[in-house]
């Protein structure tokens, strides 16, 4: 399998001297074209600090993170912005703008691709609603959208630009049992059909399912990087960090 993330003995701290905290402490990890990789384990343990360094919104200076082939620790700011345009984001708060539409909130993920019409931009993302199941209500604001249905729109967002990567972090944390699964299955049905790798970090033990693997970090080190979600239910998540 082609390797798309690399990450070698990658440390961070926040703070320095006295107050130096180090987060993550010697991280190996490789994920490979069209992974889905869900990475758990307590709060704290460093998962949204490894997924921004990932996603090229947090820099690292020691160790390797080789992503796309691109090293990123000491990288130019030219080769992060290449990296981040082929990188899609899902957060947990959706991020939409509240004064645009759901098809307006798509849009504007197209609006710095060059010799794109407006027209094309508004087809592409009008196809990517209609993809996650919103094709009706692709005009609606998302103030008059339920909390699954924002994240769909999300997910149209970071999957429009057909990006290599997509970065999650806690997709279902405000969702109900039902919109949370119904999220992440389109997420990876979608992403399974273009070969788009995923990195998804989530406490949510419902979701596991949708997961090629599970790795489980815990104080800043990755003690589990090759669980099986399919052996892991509700009680048994927080179990393999203590393997």
């Amino acid at each position: 399998m082609e390797t798309v993330i690399d990450v070698t003995d990658l440390e961070f701290s926040y703070g320095s001297g006295k107050l130096e905290r180090k987060v993550l402490k010697g991280i190996d990890l490789t994920i490979g074209h069209g992974e889905i990789v869900i990475m758990t384990g307590p709060s704290g343990s460093g998962k949204t600090t490894f997924l921004t360094i990932i996603g090229g919104l947090r820099r690292a200076k020691h160790g390797s993170v080789i992503a796309l082939d691109e090293q990123m620790v000491g990288a130019d700011e030219t080769i992060m912005v290449k990296l981040r345009q082929q990188t899609g984001y899902i957060f947990q708060a959706h991020n939409l703008l509240d004064s645009l539409t759901a098809l307006q909130n798509v849009c504007m993920a197209l609006e710095l691709e060059n010799g794109s019409s407006e027209k094309k931009r508004q087809d592409k993302s009008a196809a990517m609603l209609d993809a996650v199941g919103l094709g009706d209500h692709m005009h609606q604001m998302p103030n008059e959208l339920s909390g699954g249905q924002r994240q769909r729109v999300s997910i149209a967002r970071a999957l429009v630009r057909e990006p290599k990567i997509i970065l999650a972090d806690e997709p279902t944390a405000s969702l109900d049992k039902v919109s949370g699964q119904e999220a992440v299955d389109i997420l990876k049905k979608l992403a399974k059909e273009r070969g788009t790798t995923i990195l998804l970090v989530s406490h949510d033990y419902r979701i596991l399912h949708v997961a090629d693997r599970v790795v489980v970090l815990e104080d800043g080190i990755i003690i589990n990087g090759n669980g099986n979600p399919r052996t892991i239910d509700s009680g048994d998540q927080f179990e393999l960090a203590h393997q």
